[in-house]
């Protein structure tokens, strides 16, 4: 099943050379997505914690959760592109390379979970950008272009600063046989405490720098605004809800096997960074009228509360998980009716666009309840995920972060509401009879929905199980 991940996308990525395969496109994109949610969802159910290729891949808890939540959301953003150009016939025109590369930034994913090696796992990171970079670019959008070459700047920094302060790492070691030629994930608990020194708090912040750059952490969150607008709204998706916790994987791995030797260093540098990032979000949120920019904002937020929650450790790291599996699901749900409310009316002014619930409603029904979960309102799991997060801060001590903390979010919900509510229940400035929307294009935000609804109301016990066992891994003191 690891190589098929890995391999499937690549074979339909092939199968996409001809030129006259742009018929099937999507169809191949829709099927490839298929097949890998088949084989991460029978992984969920079946476990194999068996190593490949010499140990450099292997299916662990950590991926076994993430391969069941990325492979699924992939194929409902396929399932989403279909319905688009079923809809629109002049989006065929780049639909060929679009699912070329989405199928190879895929595969690439889903090589960063799987991976057993740092430097394996970062150069599948860095492929992601560059297939997501390509797919950014729009011939027809000037702005997109510079918003990819912005993103590749950043990515590229990040992930530089990253790899440093994986040889800073290495050098704390002592450039032992064991740490310096064996760089395997699940043997980083065994060598990191040979790791001591200002070379191993080096290596340390530049790691948790570097990845964070790639999560839209402060400081080095300036890219992900741009890119998220002037991305297509599928791809804006992928980049939030896919991208984004492949990062958040890799960032687990190294803080769950280093917080023993750096408990104090790995807590400041995250609640500091996520802190920063809450109040950059905030109130940029306050100020803008761009319901994509809006949504970009609301992601960073998010980052900084699972960057918050994870420098806490302890109780938190069970609400860090339930939070980004939630957001993902979320970001998912917004970017994806966003798309279609942009696509019927070419705007992206949230004060154009009232009154979604009479004359748009599904894609109106499907904003108002994304934003209810991305504002934290329950029955949703990104409500009791903060709950968590909040919990952990109140008994670990830190009072002043939680106080922050809870006025920030009180902040973001007010400027949210202030802007997205009139969207949803305004008066509509002129009568439209837009087209009736699609049982296809609905299926993806439905089943997200439902996914949603499910980790807020009731977590199957295989499920908990797995989240228990991963936090577990995030939290060895």
């Amino acid at each position: 099943m690891a190589y098929a991940l890995i391999l499937f996308p690549l074979i339909g990525c092939l199968c996409l050379v001809p030129r006259r395969s742009k018929s099937w496109a999507t169809s191949i994109l829709v099927f490839v997505g298929l097949l890998t949610s088949g084989f991460s969802l029978a992984q969920f159910i079946r476990p194999e914690q068996t190593a490949y290729l010499a140990g450099y891949l292997k299916i662990d808890t950590t991926s076994r959760l993430f391969l069941a939540l990325i492979n699924p959301i992939f194929l409902g953003i396929a399932v989403y592109v279909l319905s688009r150009v079923n809809a629109t016939p002049s989006l065929r025109t780049g639909i060929r390379r679009f699912s070329s590369l989405g199928l190879l930034f895929l595969s690439a994913a889903n090589l960063v979970l799987i991976s057993n090696h740092l430097i394996l796992s970062w150069i599948a990171l860095e492929a992601t950008t560059l297939a997501a970079a390509a797919l950014i670019v729009r011939t027809d959008v000037p702005d997109s272009r510079r918003a990819s070459w912005r993103y590749v700047l950043f990515s590229t920094v990040g992930l530089g600063l990253a790899i440093l302060g994986f040889l800073c790492l290495s050098k704390a070691m002592g450039g032992t046989a064991s740490a310096s030629t064996e760089p395997f994930l699940d043997k980083l608990t065994g060598i990191a405490p040979l790791a001591s020194g200002i070379w191993s708090k080096l290596g340390m912040s530049l790691v948790i720098l570097g990845l964070g750059t790639k999560l839209g952490l402060a400081p080095m969150y300036n890219w992900l605004p741009e890119v998220y607008d002037e991305a297509p709204p599928s791809v804006a998706a992928m980049l939030a809800a896919i991208q984004f916790n492949c990062a958040l994987v890799l960032l687990f791995r190294i803080v769950g096997a280093y917080r023993p030797s750096h408990a104090e260093l790995i807590t400041n540098l995250l609640v500091v960074m996520g802190g920063l990032s809450m109040m950059v979000s905030t109130f940029n949120i306050i100020a803008t009228h761009n319901v994509k920019r809006l949504i970009a904002y609301a992601s960073i937020n998010h980052a900084g509360v699972i960057a918050i929650g994870l420098g806490i450790g302890g109780g938190a790291t069970y609400g860090v998980l339930l939070y980004a599996i939630s957001n993902a699901f979320i970001k998912a749900i917004l970017f994806l009716a966003v798309g279609k409310i942009k696509a019927n009316y070419q705007t992206k002014d949230t004060r154009r666009l009232p009154g979604l619930l009479k004359d748009l409603p599904y894609s109106g029904a499907f904003l108002m309840v994304g934003t209810f979960a991305l504002l934290g309102f329950p029955p949703f799991g990104s409500f009791f995920g903060e709950l968590l997060v909040l919990s952990a801060l109140v008994g670990s001590g830190h009072m002043l972060v939680f106080g922050v903390f809870c006025m920030l979010i009180i902040m973001t919900f007010v400027a949210t509401g202030r802007t997205i509510f009139p969207m949803i229940w305004g008066e509509p400035k002129e009568a439209r009879n837009w087209p009736k929307q699609t049982f296809l294009s609905a299926a993806p935000k439905i089943g997200f929905l439902a996914a949603l609804v499910v980790l807020g109301i009731y977590i199957p016990p295989s499920l908990n199980a797995l989240i228990k066992e991963v936090a577990q891994t995030l939290d060895q003191q």
